[in-house]
């Protein structure tokens, strides 16, 4: 066994280590005693909370009440702004009628010459307007991450008042948490240079969100 090996077997073995019933029991213990700090007043609509920060944020948002007309939605979308009716999305909406819309779709993980990148979002924040995001084989983080625009389906009962809130939720539904977590508000941006804000830095350009309800 050479040294990355060793270094790799070492990890492995720590990670199980932590994945043992009672290391869960002493997180749940530790966040029991410790309560949360003071929050700030949030309206009772999260759902208009959530768009306005969203669109603070540079976000595109549209509804509907039938997912099924997404795709129709997205199609427009693209088309208005002159963007390739092609790209990539995750498996769990490969079902959508994409073809029908004129888009082609596949369900595979993003690369680097894809343009759109569609997904799902586990939950979002009212509080910030933003996505939070689990990665897994079905949920691939590069369709979010690599394509110049990223629209996310989310159902607007998946969204929450606060971060806490959103990782309260991840606990209740999930015994161990994903690889990666990754919060997602507006387009990627940067102001290093100059102190001038440039979107699509390190990232998407755009992002279209579309409430529709599973």
């Amino acid at each position: 066994m050479n040294a990355r090996e060793k270094i790799l077997a070492k990890i492995r073995n720590a990670q199980k280590n932590k994945t043992t019933g009672a290391h869960t029991e002493t997180i749940a213990s530790h966040l029991a005693l410790h309560p949360r700090g003071p929050l700030p007043p949030l309206p009772d609509n999260l759902l208009a909370r959530f768009k306005e920060r969203a669109l603070k944020l540079s976000s595109d948002v549209q509804e509907t009440s039938d997912r099924m007309e997404v795709p129709a939605l997205l199609a427009n979308y693209l088309r208005e702004r002159k963007l390739p009716c092609s790209g990539v999305c995750w498996p769990s909406l490969s079902g959508l009628p994409w073809s029908a819309a004129g888009l082609d779709m596949q369900s595979r993980p993003a690369k680097n010459h894809d343009l759109v990148g569609v997904t799902g979002a586990f939950c979002a924040i009212a509080e910030t307007g933003t996505l939070m995001m689990l990665s897994g084989p079905d949920t691939p983080a590069t369709t979010s991450l690599l394509p110049e625009t990223h629209v996310a389906l989310l159902d607007p009962r998946r969204i929450v008042a606060t971060m806490e809130d959103a990782w309260d939720l991840l606990r209740k539904e999930h015994q161990q948490p994903p690889r990666a977590v990754n919060f997602i508000s507006g387009p990627s941006r940067t102001a290093d240079i100059e102190q001038t804000v440039t979107l699509g830095a390190h990232g998407p350009y755009r992002v279209l969100l579309i409430l529709a309800p599973r």
